[in-house]
């Protein structure tokens, strides 16, 4: 099984679209990118700490290849949008591909042109930090 990490706006939403592909074996909306360890919504929508909104796929790439879900992403949102997407307004909505080897990274830059307007963030070091829902 391999990782992929994308950020491009708001995660449910993200989830929802990778979830339902075959070849992918999990989803999970998260945190990353950002200076706060293990940061909550509250955190995370003040801008202050860095973190966009983003899921991470496990798939198997012989199912599923990145490049496939690399093309999904940008099929499925707007990365020329600065800080949103959609109604979603913030720097969380912005569009970041985490990569965590530098295969990915070569593969995103090789061939997606329009890579070059977003950010690539190695995080190969760090981690998604998962949601935890709290009650009111």
């Amino acid at each position: 099984m391999e990782k992929a990490t994308f950020a491009g706006g708001c995660f449910w939403c993200t989830e929802a679209i990778f979830e339902r592909l075959k070849g992918v074996v999990s989803v999970v909306s998260g945190y990353s990118g950002g200076e706060k360890e293990s940061p909550k919504y509250e955190d995370v929508s003040s801008s202050s700490t860095g973190h966009a909104e983003a899921i991470q796929i496990e798939f198997d790439p012989k199912v599923i290849s990145y490049e496939d879900l690399l093309y999904i992403f940008f099929k499925t949102h707007d990365p020329t949008q600065l800080n949103r997407q959609g109604a979603d307004v913030g720097t969380q909505y912005r569009s970041v591909i985490f990569y965590h080897s530098d295969q990915p990274r070569r593969r995103c830059v090789c061939n997606c042109a329009i890579c070059k307007k977003i950010s690539l963030k190695d995080i190969s070091g760090n981690h998604l930090y998962k949601i935890e829902m709290t009650p009111k």
